[in-house]
């Protein structure tokens, strides 16, 4: 990896933190969006070119949208260049994966990808450590291909149950282990996998990784899910630059321009995000405090599928307070529609960084892992129809000459 990868998205996103922290919360435009002069252009788009950027992308449909100003363009493409990751060079004279019963056809497609990565790696590995390991489903087919040891690190008691009685008959085990909470220590040869490691958890296999030093490969997921209100950076450059993310900025990095989604389609989530303004103002209006998203709290986000009458009285009964009446569903409904679609525009900038938050917190842990020594790659592993976290950290560790 160059050093130039990570410098390049830090001049991005360090200028725009304001903007990746600043959430739109309401149809009120933020004061990021007033300060650059991006309003009245995103106030003016039209519902059919609002929905094209939410589907492709803002950075891709802005060279078509007449009158944008020169300095959204300007970041747009500033962006479109900073993120752009080649895609994993594989070549692999195992047969594909058959269709296992117990693994979703989806996840099944990331472990076939992932072996084929992690080859030249497991070749020297002494022994595969697989962090975060859920039901061990790479674990064991890597055990399998590789014929190596391979450990699986899981801290669900339930899903270690599960992961040693599909792994009966292999050479993997499976180990309950808490990697929050207990030391992360590798062996100089082993390999240490994590397959969509939350967070903090691959902050913490980079750095145990690195202290091995061992070979290493990642794929990061929910960066968001951290211990600390923000993020501090593991490379001395991204410290140097400033990288420090809070938690709301981290998890922005969920949010990928597409059609559909893991669990829905972008209408249906764009009408439970609309449900759940409608609600919030409802809440509101009954004098209560609320802060955004705590509309739901004690309440599944999935039920924002919900009628807001339904919704509502649900939220409001958890309150202590009366049902609502069809006139406050009907005004809090009309209400949220309008606002909405106002903030959909607004979140327009926000949303195109998304992307920009993930690659540089990815070329970050990068950076750490070549300023020790190791030599690292960082590739696009998945299509985004398999998953859009699809960024992976290879790294292999400096050896003694034998």
């Amino acid at each position: 990896m160059s050093p130039t990868s990570l410098a390049r998205a830090l001049g991005v996103l360090i200028p725009t933190l304001d903007i990746v922290v600043g959430r739109v919360e309401s149809d009120v435009p933020p004061a990021w969006c007033e300060a650059r002069g991006f309003t009245e252009f995103l106030l003016s788009l039209g519902d059919a070119d609002l929905a094209r950027c939410e589907v492709e992308g803002l950075a891709a449909c802005i060279p078509t949208l007449p009158d944008a100003p020169p300095r959204l363009v300007d970041l747009a493409r500033e962006t479109a260049a900073a993120i752009q990751v080649p895609p994993l060079d594989v070549t692999t004279s195992h047969a594909p994966l058959q269709h296992q019963r117990s693994v979703q056809e989806r996840k099944l497609r990331q472990v076939e990808a992932l072996l084929g990565a992690v080859a030249p790696l497991a070749a020297r590995a002494q022994r595969i450590v697989d962090v975060g390991a859920g039901r061990g489903h790479f674990t064991r087919l890597a055990s399998e291909r590789f014929d190596v040891d391979a450990v699986g690190l899981e801290r669900d008691a339930e899903r270690v149950t599960t992961a040693a009685w599909l792994g009966r008959g292999t050479r993997a085990t499976f180990v309950a282990f808490d990697a929050f909470q207990e030391t992360l220590a590798f062996a100089r040869d082993d390999l240490a996998v994590g397959l969509h490691a939350c967070g903090e958890l691959g902050d913490r296999l980079v750095s145990a990784a690195g202290a091995a030093p061992c070979d290493m490969v990642l794929v990061s997921c929910c960066l968001q899910k951290i211990g600390h209100p923000a993020r501090a950076p593991l490379s001395q450059q991204a410290r140097e630059a400033g990288l420090w993310l809070p938690r709301e900025a981290l998890g922005l990095a969920n949010l990928t321009p597409r059609a559909m989604g893991v669990e829905a389609s972008l209408d249906a989530m764009l009408a439970m995000r609309e449900r759940r303004h409608a609600l919030l103002r409802l809440l509101r209006a009954r004098g209560l405090s609320v802060q955004v998203g705590e509309e739901m709290r004690g309440i599944n986000r999935r039920r924002a599928r919900d009628e807001l009458s339904d919704l509502a009285t649900r939220a409001l009964a958890l309150r202590g307070l009366p049902p609502p009446t069809a006139a406050e569903v009907e005004e809090h409904e009309a209400a949220a529609r309008i606002e909405h679609a106002r903030m959909r525009r607004l979140s327009l900038p926000r949303t195109m960084l998304s992307r920009l938050v993930e690659v540089t917190v990815v070329l970050d842990r990068a950076a750490a892992l070549t300023e020790g020594g190791h030599d690292v790659q960082v590739a696009t592993a998945f299509d985004d129809d398999v998953t859009p976290r699809n960024l992976v950290l290879l790294a292999r560790a400096p050896r003694p000459a034998p």
